[in-house]
């Protein structure tokens, strides 16, 4: 990217990592902000980079597509307006684009694609097998994703590609897909159940051996014999692309090692995400993928270490107690019944000094952790960058935009 006439390249933070990157996958558990730090990231880039930017995300929250000011996500990429950017007093160098993955489209145009001839694909489409495997297979989504990223990439539309990988429970699953999807439709499994129609030519013909007839004779009982019949000539029709699937998920593989592709991994500072944000940083290191970047999303700000707020926090707090007890005394000895009120803001000022007593120790323990983690064994991530919580939903670009420029320049700013 950094060779491309539309880009800028530049310093710190993840500045580095956009300008001289192709694409840049984010990864990690779910429930961690992964979707919305990718967009950021998108934005950010657009933003002070130029070029075409496009955010390829999986399940985008409503609020984030009204952030972009899109009405609807989609397979086909929409520019963001314009006008989004100016409300938002932000003047981009460069074009942000946002799609999303349909999974049945894309499997629906993989289909139309790579089949043989326009017979053979309809036959896959109109099976009702289709819909249950590649809507259901654990797999499914996974691949596509990764069949999208290649496609998109491919185009040599856009100069930076940022996706957010689908909610796995384990994100390792999104870089085994492409070689499981292959193994799968060329599996052992696979060649049992269609080996009858194999040797019928497809035509539903039943040359079964000794062997294997018991076996078809309980699947026709169980499951009846048309639903084995449209399982085996669906796996037919979809086994004539097997050396397709194989070639392409080569490709992929070689795209996601490619020098221009890089991974982000985001995570929050909670134990079981940070576990296995760890876990997938090793995996990643280990399968030789480049881990440009390590994300400690929702941190706290630094100001709860700061020794001088801890001691005002604890003298307030003492201050808080004395009070209450000397207006508790007075009103027992018939004072004012305005004192009721002032006892109430002793209690508040107690209550909020302790707050950010609490909040002081989660924060040092965040500190402990980050420190751990500059620790980890090399090569560990290129660039560590911390977002801090924020006290407000995004609700528009300006709001994506306070993500963005932490994730940018590694900066948190008060």
């Amino acid at each position: 990217m950094a060779d491309r006439p539309g880009l800028i390249s530049g310093g710190q933070g993840l500045e580095t990592l956009l300008a001289t990157r192709e694409v840049v996958v984010f990864c990690g558990s779910g429930g961690v902000g992964k979707t919305s730090t990718a967009a950021a990231a998108a934005l950010a880039a657009a933003m002070h980079l130029g070029g075409k930017v496009l955010v390829l995300t999986i399940d985008p929250a409503r609020r984030l597509a009204d952030a972009m000011g899109l009405e609807s996500f989609g397979n086909v990429a929409r520019r963001v307006p314009l006008d989004q950017f100016a409300a938002a007093g932000i003047e981009p160098r460069g074009e942000l684009w946002a799609a999303m993955l349909d999974t049945k489209r894309s499997w629906d145009e993989l289909i139309l694609r790579h089949a043989p001839d326009e017979a053979t694909a309809y036959r896959i489409l109109d099976n009702r097998m289709y819909a249950n495997v590649t809507g259901r297979f654990v797999q499914s989504h996974d691949y596509i994703a990764m069949e999208r990223l290649f496609d998109v990439h491919a185009s040599g539309e856009y100069d930076l590609i940022i996706i957010d990988t689908p909610p796995t429970r384990n994100a390792i699953d999104f870089l085994d897909a492409p070689a499981r999807m292959a193994d799968f439709f060329g599996g052992r499994l696979l060649r049992w159940l269609t080996m009858p129609y194999r040797a019928g030519k497809g035509r539903g013909g039943r040359m079964i051996n000794v062997a294997s007839k018991p076996f078809y004779q309980m699947a026709d009982r169980i499951l009846g014999s048309q639903f084995l019949q449209d399982i085996a000539e669906f796996f037919l029709n979809f086994q004539s692309m097997y050396d397709g699937f194989v070639e392409r998920a080569k490709s992929v593989e070689a795209l996601m090692h490619d020098r221009r592709t890089s991974f982000a991994v985001v995570t929050t500072l909670e134990g079981a995400p940070l576990r296995e944000a760890e876990s997938f940083c090793e995996e990643l290191v280990r399968r030789r993928y480049h881990l440009g970047a390590l994300v400690l999303n929702k941190t706290l700000p630094d100001y709860f270490l700061d020794p001088e707020a801890e001691t005002a926090a604890a003298a307030l707090s003492r201050d808080a107690d004395a009070l209450g007890a000397v207006l508790a005394s007075i009103a027992d000895d018939g004072g004012i019944a305005a004192l009721a009120d002032a006892s109430a803001d002793a209690i508040v000022l107690r209550t909020l000094a302790e707050s950010f007593r609490n909040y002081g120790v989660v924060a040092r323990r965040e500190a402990e952790l980050r420190s751990e983690l500059g620790r980890m064994a090399a090569p560990g991530p290129e660039v560590v960058v911390r977002v801090p919580s924020l006290d407000t939903d995004i609700s528009d670009l300006a709001g994506l935009m306070r993500i963005g420029e932490v994730l940018f320049t590694g900066t948190i700013r008060p």
